[in-house]
């Protein structure tokens, strides 16, 4: 639809209201802040879940592999030759055995749960989320592989009262058989480091420790329990898992990262969903808006429509000058709530940290969300779909009442005046 001088004027002129149209000015404000708040939340929204789930998918597979290996057994005795047989299959970039097993940790009169991470040193520093989680702390890695030392995160070591050098005690819910029955294991460590990767699950219950150690402590003398495995991409998780099954064989269970958290990232995906639907009616009550205002608008100017109709507008005319009237609105909005919706989205860490300074509460708290600040990832093909649809409901709005502004007939209007 091309618009030339003449209509683009007049269109504008309806725009800007005298006074005794004050109210229809109003209601034009009102569609315009309407559609732009809504397209800004949206693409607010949408950032943030898309950041909530790029940041827990990051932490928890650079904490965890792509795919985990456990024998039904509990124990892998021959778990260097297993390694080897998993890592020659295609897109495995590394297989590490480890000892995975929950424990309690006490630290004077405190105990608290925690689940112990053993593995041998190349593999632990290989750990680019932990490593850097560590250098975060200040903390050092150099004596890991002693075996009195531990390395904890750094919510627990809070929890505790403790700091690097502190000594923690592990106890073993598992035992060892005596006459006087199952007494648990208990041995003391050195914290050789303090770790944070910002998910507070992990900070406040993974502890790691060297691989001969804990075979020690585990009673699994020259054993593992579990096999980790990264891929190359989180993507071919599933296809790799059956052929890791089909290569070890029976007697051993195979999962997954999308298995071990299904119900966390389903969860995001539905409350993402609804969220985007939600949020879609604000736009559309703003386009309802534009449409009620130019309802008014053209019932307000039958006079000057009938005045242009009869010095030669055509009815194509006068449909383009009352559309663009209200898409103008709609357009508007939409960009302004585009260039809103992405400075909030990159600048939203920076906003909740003033408004926490501002209102002196915390309003993201790790132990609720699980990360320790506010993310957010904007897609651009989803803030494409946002402005599509904004921009689809403001030229659809605008049509029915420039309709029926095209079909006024000039003697019916100025028979009244």
């Amino acid at each position: 639809m091309i618009f030339n001088a003449f209509e683009r004027k007049v269109a504008m002129r309806y725009l800007r209201a005298r006074r005794q149209e004050g109210f229809i000015s109003v209601i034009a404000g009102f569609s315009l802040l309407g559609i732009a708040l809504g397209v800004a939340t949206l693409i607010i929204v949408m950032a943030v879940m898309n950041g909530f789930r790029h940041e827990l998918l990051g932490r928890i597979l650079g904490v965890n592999g792509h795919l985990a290996v456990y024998s039904e057994q509990g124990r892998i005795a021959e778990f260097e030759a297993l390694a080897e047989q998993v890592a020659v299959l295609n897109h495995v970039k590394a297989v590490i055995p480890q000892i995975q097993a929950q424990v309690m940790v006490t630290a004077g009169d405190i105990a608290r749960g925690g689940v112990v991470r053993a593995m041998r040193r190349e593999d632990f520093l290989s750990r680019d989320v932990v490593v850097e989680g560590v250098r975060k702390k200040g903390g050092s890695l150099d004596d890991f592989g002693d075996p009195d030392m531990v390395v904890v995160g750094h919510r627990l070591a809070q929890q505790l009262g403790l700091k690097v050098g502190s000594s923690i005690t592990l106890v073993s819910p598992s035992g060892s058989a005596t006459v006087i029955g199952t007494v648990p294991r208990i041995k003391s460590y050195r914290i050789g480091a303090v770790f944070d990767v910002g998910m507070f699950e992990y900070d406040s219950s993974f502890i790691y420790m060297p691989l001969e150690a804990a075979q020690l402590f585990f009673r699994l003398k020259n054993m593992a329990n579990a096999l980790e495995v990264f891929l190359d991409s989180p993507d071919v998780a599933r296809e790799v898992r059956g052929e890791v099954a089909l290569k070890i064989g029976p007697g051993f269970r195979t999962f997954d990262w999308q298995q071990s958290n299904q119900s966390f990232f389903n969860a995001i995906q539905v409350e993402r969903n609804v969220m985007f639907l939600i949020l879609s009616l604000i736009i559309l009550v703003a386009a309802f808006n534009i449409l009620s205002g130019q309802t008014m608008l053209v019932k307000d100017k039958g006079r000057d429509i009938a005045v242009l109709r009869t010095m030669g507008a055509s009815r194509a005319s006068v449909l383009k000058i009352f559309f663009l009237s209200g898409a103008s609105i709609g357009v508007v909005g939409t960009l302004a709530g585009f260039v809103l919706g992405l400075a909030f989205s990159e600048n939203i860490e920076t906003i909740r940290q003033g408004l926490q300074g501002l209102t002196g509460t915390e309003l993201f708290s790790a132990e609720i969300y699980f990360l320790s600040r506010l993310p957010a990832v904007v897609d651009p093909i989803e803030v494409a779909q946002v402005v599509g649809m904004a921009l689809f409901w403001s030229f659809l709005a605008p049509l029915w009442p420039a309709w029926r502004a095209a079909k006024l007939d000039p003697v019916e209007a100025l028979r009244y005046e």
